[in-house]
């Protein structure tokens, strides 16, 4: 395991009130129903971005000011809804610093207690917020239920539907397989927006963004829920339910930078990457790309 104070090429803070963005791990697979490794994720990519070249994009925004602050893993138990209440409580004091949050998974599942927090802090500092998702997923994850459970990962967005927000406050981009009862709920709620992964090829990543920035005119804040198996396993090999057909690495980056800059995400988690499943760590070196256009978009301000 290495230092987190030395993490990120230097770019950390100790005080998460000198920072930009709040980084919290979360190694947790418990809820993953085909390949496991999940877990891995948060420690590994750390200390894969240990050794990489200092953080820039293709518009050369260079980070040089520590704007990181990295408060480590979430401690894990054998006890789900233990591990579950304990993410929530220590995101929810990450959300109260004011910062921009992202979150390493953990396999989707994390999610839930995520969109929790996310819910309970932006209506405790403005109960009349308005506040959306933005998912974007090979997979719905919208079952009532999946192999008899309902904290699984592919209960995300059922359970963020029944705690914290309306179907309507919902988009998906990169949707390619779904479940019978998913696509009952959907076609039952016209008002969520879905994005398919045969529209972003078709019509191309910016069409997809002005549809996304339309959902989302005017909402006082949105979580951003990026599962890497949005990528197709061609960009994304290590994750543990991976389709084919998916977008390319040129696209997600090409919609993260406009998400990032063009809305009000305030919250943003990366999961599903699995280093055990991986080629070559293609899947983290694919996820700490995505992590510095969050870097560089607080550099540029």
């Amino acid at each position: 395991m290495i230092d987190i104070k030395t993490n990120w090429q230097g770019l950390c803070t100790d005080r998460p009130e000198d920072a930009s963005i709040c980084v919290l791990g979360i190694p947790f697979d418990g809820g993953a129903s085909q390949g496991r490794g999940a877990a891995e994720a948060p420690q590994h990519i750390r200390q894969l971005a240990a050794a990489h070249m200092p953080y820039t994009t293709d518009d050369w925004v260079l980070a040089s000011e520590p704007l990181i602050y990295d408060a480590g893993d979430v401690e894990i138990d054998l006890d789900w809804g233990a591990t579950f209440r304990r993410v929530e409580t220590q995101a929810y004091e990450l959300m109260k610093k004011g910062k921009f949050n992202f979150f390493f998974g953990g396999d989707h599942s994390v999610t839930i207690p995520l969109h929790r927090a996310f819910g309970r802090w932006e209506r405790e500092r403005n109960t009349s917020a308005k506040i959306g998702i933005l998912h974007f997923d090979a997979h719905f994850d919208l079952c009532a239920r999946f192999g008899g459970h309902e904290w699984s990962h592919a209960n995300t967005e059922r359970r963020a539907v029944e705690d914290i927000i309306s179907p309507g406050d919902l988009c998906f981009l990169g949707i390619r397989a779904a479940e019978p009862d998913e696509l009952d709920f959907v076609r039952a709620h016209p008002e969520i927006t879905t994005i398919s992964a045969t529209e972003v090829f078709t019509e191309g990543y910016r069409n997809a963004f002005e549809i996304i920035k339309e959902k989302f005119q005017g909402y006082d804040a949105v979580y951003f829920t990026l599962d890497v198996d949005v990528l197709d396993p061609a960009y994304a090999p290590g994750t543990g339910t991976p389709v084919a057909g998916g977008i390319s690495s040129r696209e997600l980056i090409q919609l993260v930078r406009l998400v990032l800059r063009e809305l009000n995400v305030t919250s943003m988690d990366l999961v599903e990457v699995a280093p055990p499943l991986d080629t070559n760590d293609i899947t983290s070196w694919a996820a700490i790309r995505i992590f510095e256009e969050v870097i560089s978009v607080f550099a540029a301000r």
